[in-house]
C-alpha cells in the first residue's frame, strides 16, 4: 500500500508527519523522500547508507561532420532546447527533457543520445524503516525524472507499505510523486496561507483522482478556517496536531516526536487508522497493528 503525504505550501510539517507515521507503524516499511530539491528525511532519521548511485537522463549531444543545418530538431522540440547558431544546433542539456524525438527524426542521425547526470539516488536503514532518497544535483531543474527513479527504486524493494514524502505545492513534482498512491494525506496549517494553498492542493488530487483526507498542524496557532473549509467540503480530517513549543523544541534538535513523547505515539496510531480507513485496499492491512 502507498500512502502520500504532501501539502500545498512548505512548512507546512509534511516531512514532520511522514517520519512520525514511519516510527509508530509497527512493521517494516518503505519511506521514499520524493523532495529532491530539498530532501530532509535522513536529517531526523539518521539511516546508515547502503547504496548511493549517480542518476542520468539522456540528452543529444550533435555530430557536427553529420548535421546539415535542416533545422528539424529545434522545430521539433517542445521545451526549446535546441537553438541554432550559425546555422547549426545548440543543445542546451538543463532544458532537455530526454524525449529522444530530435534524435529520432534527425534525417542524417546526427544527433546521438549521452547520459546527462541530474542527481543521485540513495538507499538508507534505520531500524525497521528504509529510506530511499533521491537528491537533484545543484543547478539541475528537472526534479519529475528523479522522482520517477525513487520511485522505482522504492517499488523494487517490493514493500507492504510505503510512505511517500512528496514535494510541497501543486506543480509536475507533486502530482508526479503522489501517482499511483493509496491515499494522500494533506498536511495544512490553520492560517490564511494555509487554506489557500491547501484549496490548491484539493483541487489538484481531486483531479488526480485519488482518495484524500486532511491533518491539521499547528493546530491552536491560528484560527478554524481550514476546519470549516474541509467540513464545506466534505473533506475528511484525519486528525489535528497541536501547537506545541516542546514539538519545536524537539524538532529543532533532530528528534522524531513518537520517539520522546508517548502522547505523540499514541496520536499517531490514531492518524495510521483514520488513513488506512479510506484506503481502497484496506483489506490488505491487518486491522490489528494498531
Amino acid at each position: 500500500m502507498n500512502i502520500a503525504v504532501t501539502s500545498g505550501k512548505g512548512g507546512t510539517g509534511k516531512t514532520f508527519v511522514t517520519l512520525n507515521l514511519a516510527r509508530t507503524y509497527p512493521q517494516k516499511l518503505t519511506v521514499l523522500d520524493c523532495d529532491v530539491e530539498e530532501p530532509n528525511c535522513d536529517l531526523f532519521l539518521q539511516a546508515k547508507e547502503l547504496k548511493s548511485e549517480h542518476f542520468s537522463i539522456l540528452v543529444p549531444k550533435l555530430q557536427e561532420d553529420l548535421c546539415t543545418g535542416c533545422r528539424l530538431c529545434a522545430q521539433v522540440c517542445e521545451f526549446n532546447a535546441i537553438v541554432m547558431l550559425a546555422g547549426k544546433p545548440l543543445v542546451m542539456e538543463d532544458l532537455c527533457h530526454s524525449c529522444g524525438a530530435c534524435s529520432l527524426l534527425c534525417p542524417e542521425k546526427a544527433l546521438i543520445e549521452v547520459p546527462h547526470r541530474i542527481g543521485m539516488v540513495s538507499q538508507k536503514q534505520k531500524d525497521d524503516i528504509l529510506l530511499v532518497e533521491g537528491r537533484l544535483d545543484i543547478g539541475k531543474a528537472l526534479a519529475v525524472p528523479l522522482i520517477r527513479q525513487v520511485k522505482k527504486v522504492g517499488s523494487d524493494t517490493k514493500p507492504q507499505m510505503m510512505l511517500i514524502d512528496s514535494p510541497p505545492g501543486t506543480s509536475c513534482p507533486m502530482v508526479w510523486s503522489i501517482d499511483g498512491s493509496d491515499v494522500v494525506v494533506l498536511v495544512a496549517e490553520p492560517t490564511a496561507f494555509g487554506l489557500h494553498d491547501l484549496g490548491l492542493a484539493v483541487e489538484t488530487v481531486k483531479e488526480v483522482g485519488l482518495p484524500f483526507g486532511v491533518i491539521i498542524n499547528k493546530e491552536g496557532m491560528g484560527d478554524n478556517r481550514v476546519k470549516e473549509f474541509c467540513l464545506k467540503e466534505e473533506i475528511p480530517i484525519l486528525g489535528t496536531i497541536p501547537y506545541d513549543k516542546d514539538l519545536s523544541r524537539l524538532l529543532n534538535e533532530g528528534k522524531i516526536a513518537v520517539d520522546e513523547i508517548d502522547s505523540y505515539r499514541l496520536l499517531f496510531e490514531q492518524l495510521w487508522k483514520n488513513i488506512l480507513a479510506l484506503a481502497p485496499h484496506k483489506e490488505a492491512v491487518d486491522e490489528h497493528l494498531f
